[in-house]
């Protein structure tokens, strides 16, 4: 028990300076991803303290059934599973509030970045390029199926130029 209230006070600290640098950074990407690394790492410990808790409830659950008073010993078991897992639910659902806004953010900074290189005159050109390049392609497949039909339409008639032209003694 004493580590989850340990690993509270960790999340704390971690939401309070990750909540200050989130608003106030534009070029600290790598950065922010760093933190979001961190905030996954204690996001698996979180699930690790929530699976051995889910363990021993399960566990004290099916010693109950060895006993007289069944129900009452069922009820203690969740008592106490309740007990461990809502610390761990309040730090779970700060976390992920601090993961969301961070991932909005990076989010946010990466599309901002897409833009601005989608407006550089650099890509524009690069672009008009690109389609120009495409409609000659473009062009040219149909010319080579237009070519391939007529081919197509003139095949009898040169099977029957090369039938008559090819005849064996």
């Amino acid at each position: 028990m004493r580590k989850v209230i340990s690993l509270s006070s960790f999340i704390a600290l971690a939401i309070f300076v990750l909540a200050g640098s989130v608003g106030t950074s534009a070029i600290a990407t790598p950065a922010e991803e760093a933190q979001l690394e961190q905030l996954d790492k204690i996001e698996r410990d979180l699930e690790l303290q929530r699976d051995w808790a889910k363990y021993r409830w399960e566990k004290t659950s099916s010693e109950c059934y060895q006993k007289y008073w069944v129900n009452s010993c069922l009820r203690d078991s969740r008592a106490q599973y309740r007990k461990e897992i809502d610390p761990i639910r309040v730090q779970e659902v700060e976390l992920h509030e601090v993961q969301r806004s961070l991932r909005s953010s990076i989010k946010d900074q990466r599309d901002a970045k897409k833009i601005a290189e989608r407006a550089s005159a650099e890509k524009a050109a690069e672009r008009t390029a690109n389609q120009k390049e495409f409609e000659e392609k473009q062009k040219a497949a149909a010319a080579r199926a237009a070519d391939l039909e007529q081919r197509r339409k003139d095949a009898p008639k040169r099977a029957q130029e090369n039938k008559a032209g090819t005849q064996l003694d």
